[in-house]
């Protein structure tokens, strides 16, 4: 299973958009086009086809996280 199939699965089992998509991507500072959105949802066959890379979606799982948990607390305690 490829990272555009795994890309493929949640964007379908979570109902996301690729307006979604690119909203969660932002959460982790990471810039996305719809255009290269519709690239990594293509074929593989097809001409504009582009492989979904490991940091894309390591970046899009963390995006997920805050997505869904919000951003993680800042876990500093008071020196006692």
């Amino acid at each position: 299973m490829t990272n555009n199939d795994i890309l493929k699965k949640l964007r379908v089992a979570l109902k996301l958009t690729n307006d979604d998509i690119a909203k969660i991507m932002e959460l982790v500072d990471f810039k996305v086009s719809k255009s290269e959105l519709g690239a990594l949802f293509r074929k593989e066959d097809h001409p504009k086809y582009m492989e979904c890379g490991d940091q894309f979606l390591r970046n899009f799982l963390n995006g997920l996280i805050i997505h869904f948990r919000g951003p993680m607390e800042n876990k500093n305690h008071p020196a006692e």
